[in-house]
């Protein structure tokens, strides 16, 4: 079992190095648009987990994630001999490419939210001209000129 400091600074490490070989190194045009978003070690240091995200070349373009994923794989020795080559750790970890869903998940709560606010608005300008029903003041007042505590009270004598 190691430090936990210590996995997560490979952690970092590990995902510093795959970027920079993506960005730099690899020549792989399916790799063009992968950002490495985390990176998580395992306690044993054996196997690291890098998540990723795919962006469209352009807005109206869908990412193609499955190509992606294709090159990260075809690529996976060459970027295991750079993060072994770069953090000199004894044994290097295996590397297990997982696609981010944060992004997604995101921009599901985004959507959601303005729904959210959408209803909320509906509903204030629903509430703008409302009237309550029944009386304005539902409570019970006594009245005036009614004494309560003055009943006469019956003791049978």
């Amino acid at each position: 079992m190691v430090d936990p400091a210590r996995a997560r600074k490979l952690a970092k490490r590990i995902g510093t190095i795959v970027a920079t070989a993506i960005d730099h190194e690899i020549k792989d045009p399916r790799l063009a648009y992968v950002t490495v978003t985390d990176t998580k070690v395992t306690n044993d240091l054996h196997d690291a987990t890098i998540y990723y995200t795919v962006m469209g070349a352009d807005l109206d373009t869908p990412p193609d994630v499955e190509s992606a994923a294709a090159g990260l794989e075809k690529a996976k020795g060459v970027l295991r001999s750079k993060v072994g080559a770069g953090t000199g750790v004894r044994f290097t970890p295996t590397l297990t490419f997982v696609a981010d869903t944060v992004p997604d998940t995101a921009r599901h709560m985004e959507d959601l939210l303005a729904r959210m606010r959408a209803a909320d608005e509906e509903l204030a300008r629903a509430r703008a001209g409302a009237q309550p029903a029944g009386d304005a003041d539902p409570y019970k007042t006594p009245r005036d000129g009614d004494d309560e505590g003055d009943e006469p009270v019956a003791d049978g004598r």
